[in-house]
């Protein structure tokens, strides 16, 4: 999906006088020193608006940086901030620090202020986590993220025919969602996923009854390239990423790590940037990078056939070539691709990349205009030697081929042969009578799907499936959400 970025709140420079009365109090089950400290305060409050404070003690070890995060009681709304990088999704606001305040020593104190709308009521935030950790509360020793196990709880997959199965030969339908956030917040400079992945969110997830889902990265934050932030990349993003795997096998889910956002300019027909930086979807993977992301991946999740690699988000050669022979060309091979400035990594050698390691894992591979085109997938399909490769397929209400008829024409052939993942499915309505229709003739068929996407946008630029991250859906997510759990149930 072409989402659109998170958008940066308005930062404003100065500073507040942090006056009234702390409403988050301290909890200290065993008498010990909170790992950190959060003092929330309303500072003065009118008809619609309100200035807030927060001041942060770091109780722990030094930091370099913070990120202070929490959730809104009600429907309030940070409109402008200073001395932090201030934004908000949904309930769930985050403070980061500014370039000259994020050292952070033991027993030391940073304060930022915010303004904010509110309606209804302005109540305090119940907690606050200084860089992933629980504050205001005992310094029990938190373990360390977990690591992928070999196998989790959700099943090891490969290809047998055209359908994925188990290590036992059972059929499994990959029916979830998309958790979209890995791709942008790092090389925006926001943190590293959009909203909380903790494990009542991700318990969340499954209490729809979803047993899959799909997490968009972005191969600059995951290599660690100088245009990122030290703490948003590199190992920092990959094991956040490997934490956050392991918890969606834990409750029983198949984790599907997708390249979404990838390095090369493009300025080209349909161009969602200038950039040459991983800053949005480009029409083609680029040969200098992606094929060191997907050995990276490869080898680090090898040993977990769980876990499924979807190589491209939304490939769109076809925008930039001038013949659909080109196009599909450009898509396996890659190369010097007519009206494509950067040297294109084709499907074939991200396929090369991941095999290269002895990685067995799944292989998800979208086909042409934004992944809604298979039409000659088949005949361009790139080559694997585990013959684990899945044909990826994208539809929202505004594709070219959102209709039965295409489906019929383009997507059958493709199924009777492989197995086909619809990644994403989706409608801009804010209603949910096109992806009924979708997820109908995709269950007549035995088929998966999943619903874009699990995060707390506006449902008709999002799309968003839920209004909340513990799960309440939106008007257009409730179709999903009552589908999988009739389904599932």
């Amino acid at each position: 999906m072409r989402h659109p970025p998170r958008s940066a709140l308005l930062l404003v420079a100065g500073a507040v006088a942090l006056v009234g009365t702390v409403v988050a109090p301290v909890v200290t089950a065993s008498g010990a020193a909170p790992v950190c400290t959060v003092e929330y305060s309303v500072t003065s409050q009118w008809d619609t608006g309100f200035q807030g404070a927060v001041k942060i003690t770091n109780n722990s070890a030094a930091l370099s940086s913070w990120s202070l995060t929490f959730d809104f009681a009600g429907s309030q709304k940070v409109t402008q901030g200073w001395s932090a990088k201030w934004s908000q999704s949904g309930t769930t606001v985050t403070a980061a620090n500014e370039s000259w305040n994020g050292s952070l020593g033991t027993g030391a104190s940073v304060s930022a202020g915010f303004l904010g709308s509110w309606s209804g009521s302005n109540a305090a935030p119940a907690s606050f986590k200084l860089n992933g950790t629980t504050c205001n509360v005992d310094s029990e020793p938190t373990p360390p993220p977990t690591e992928p196990p070999s196998n989790g709880t959700a099943p090891a997959l490969h290809v047998s025919g055209n359908k994925l199965v188990d290590a036992d030969g059972r059929t499994r339908r990959l029916l979830g969602v998309n958790r979209s956030g890995g791709e942008f917040m790092c090389v925006q400079g926001y943190g590293i996923f959009d909203g909380p992945v903790d494990d009542a969110a991700i318990k969340a997830i499954a209490d729809w009854k979803a047993n899959a889902i799909r997490i968009p990265l972005n191969e600059e934050c995951w290599l660690g390239l100088s245009n990122i932030k030290p703490e948003y990349a590199g190992a920092n993003y990959i094991n956040a990423v490997k934490a956050l795997v392991a918890r969606v096998e834990a409750h029983g889910m198949t984790p599907i790590l997708d390249l979404h956002w990838t390095y090369g300019q493009y300025t080209g027909n349909s161009a969602g940037c200038s950039d040459v930086h991983a800053t949005c979807q480009k029409p083609m993977p680029d040969a200098q990078y992606t094929p060191s992301f997907w050995a990276s991946v490869a080898s680090t999740f090898k040993d977990d056939q769980a876990v499924a690699f979807d190589l491209f988000n939304e490939p769109y050669p076809d925008r930039a070539t001038s013949t659909t022979t080109q196009a599909w060309q450009c898509w396996r091979d890659g190369g010097n691709c007519p009206g494509i400035g950067y040297q294109v990594a084709g499907m074939q050698n991200l396929v090369d990349a991941v095999r290269g390691t002895g990685a067995k894992n799944v292989i998800l591979a979208g086909g042409l205009a934004y992944s809604n085109d298979l039409s000659q997938w088949l005949t361009y399909r790139p080559s694997d030697p585990t013959g684990n490769l899945v044909a990826a397929y994208h539809v929202y209400n505004f594709n070219t081929c959102a209709s039965e008829s295409c489906w019929n024409s383009t997507l059958a052939p493709v199924a009777a042969q492989v197995p086909l993942v619809a990644g994403e499915i989706g409608e801009n309505t804010c209603s949910h009578g096109f992806v009924d229709q979708v997820m109908k003739w995709f269950d007549d068929r035995g088929l998966s799907y999943l619903g874009w996407a699990w995060n707390t946008w506006d449902c008709s630029s999002g799309p968003s499936l839920i209004s909340n991250y513990d799960g309440t859906p939106t008007s257009y997510g409730i179709g999903l959400h009552d589908h999988l759990r009739a389904l599932n149930g």
